[in-house]
């Protein structure tokens, strides 16, 4: 009877975390967020506006640079703005492009970094060479190749470093090339279920949890060095602005564009590699995820239960198995259930996919199968030691 007992409470803690993280907690941020408002503190027309640097690191990213250095220098700031870009060894026509803009227009600094590192190495090296030439206290934006901006972006963003209290500002990121084939109308939806989620904590916490990376603005003297060898260096940076007592927020009217990925075995390593850095910051930050705290309570039911969602879901399985096996006609029928999920409708999607004919549960319970393996790969890839920050891009 104990271990009958234990079984059950296994199997049902498993699945109120994972209910609790995917749709309660999202729907509570939603309904308490109504009674929240935006930061009102910002700058506006008459204040002086502080000093904007952008960053931004590439690596073999001719198809995007030009028209991503142009929405750059399109931006409608009416403050200082400078912008850096370093190279992280690119290989095709990247470094010609840049340089020959950078030529034209003394607001863009390149730098070719002749060995390949990573990304946060490249960031850290230009942040050192900025720190020595200009006064400490600006406002970064952090921005990828592959991201293009609205021109009042930038204004929108850095507008709300007027509080004091705010250490980061994310933009509103949205998807293009979108279509019915591949994983990436999952992809779409996921993705801006994670932006009115990150919106309804920066309302009611002002902690969103993690820009999304693709643009986001900080105050330079939260900028920490990132180590070279850590593979999610938006949310390490994101950690630092809690870590030092400042808040985050978003704001949706600073539109970015970013072209959503099709490709699901390029997508899966996306996001391993993402779920591997989220095993680094939780052991690097882990004094931030106290449930005692708003913090804490928000990191652990939007990010870790998610992190660690393949474990719950092996416990549920493997609890339901021996429950079923105990002649329990509901936990067979939660078993058979839970079968179709994991394997009947990814091989039904599978095939359908084949024929042209794309349905939309079956791809978006995919697509939630393909997540959960990622992080478990990602978690093993973790334990089993990470020792650069250089990574594919993925093809969008």
């Amino acid at each position: 009877m104990p271990d009958f007992l234990i079984l059950h409470i296994v199997f049902w803690s498993s699945a109120v975390l994972l209910l609790w993280s995917y749709v309660a907690y999202p729907l509570l941020m939603h309904i308490c967020s109504q009674s929240y408002n935006e930061n009102a503190i910002r700058y506006n027309s008459k204040d002086a506006l502080p000093r904007v640097t952008v960053l931004m690191s590439v690596y073999n990213e001719e198809k995007y640079i030009e028209e991503k250095i142009s929405t750059l220098l399109s931006q409608n700031y009416d403050g200082q703005l400078e912008i850096y870009i370093g190279s992280d060894d690119s290989s095709d026509k990247t470094n010609e492009i840049v340089e020959q803009i950078a030529q034209q227009n003394d607001k863009l600094h390149f730098i070719h970094f002749e060995k390949r590192r990573g990304k946060p190495s490249v960031i850290n090296d230009l942040h050192e060479l900025i720190q020595n030439d200009f006064s400490k206290k600006h406002i970064y934006v952090l921005t990828d190749a592959n991201v293009m901006l609205a021109p009042n972006v930038i204004s929108i963003i850095v507008s709300h470093f007027k509080n004091e209290a705010i250490g980061l500002v994310d933009a509103h990121m949205t998807y293009s090339g979108v279509r019915d084939e591949g994983i990436s109308t999952s992809e779409n939806t996921y993705l801006n279920g994670e932006v009115k989620l990150k919106h309804n904590e920066s309302k009611v916490t002002k902690k969103m949890i993690g820009p999304f990376g693709g643009c986001y603005a900080l105050r330079s003297e939260l900028y920490t060095s990132i180590p070279s060898h850590f593979l999610v260096d938006d949310f390490y940076l994101a950690m630092n602005v809690f870590s030092e007592g400042y808040l985050a927020i978003n704001d949706l009217s600073a539109i970015c564009r970013e072209p959503v990925t099709h490709h699901l075995l390029q997508e899966y390593g996306r996001k391993k590699r993402i779920a591997a850095g989220n095993f680094q910051n939780l052991l690097h930050y882990v004094h931030l995820f106290n449930p005692l705290t708003k913090l804490g309570l928000s990191l652990i039911s939007h990010k870790l239960i998610r992190w660690i969602g393949p474990f719950l879901i092996l416990l549920i399985i493997g609890s339901c198995i021996l429950l079923a096996a105990k002649s329990s006609a509901f936990y067979f029928y939660i078993l058979l259930a839970i079968i179709i999920w994991a394997v009947l409708i990814p091989m039904m999607d599978f095939v359908l996919s084949k024929l042209k004919i794309n349905v939309g549960l079956l791809r978006s319970i995919s697509y939630f199968n393909l997540m959960n393996v990622a992080l478990l790969a990602g978690f093993f890839k973790y334990i089993s030691g990470v020792k650069e920050g250089t990574w594919n891009r993925t093809e969008r």
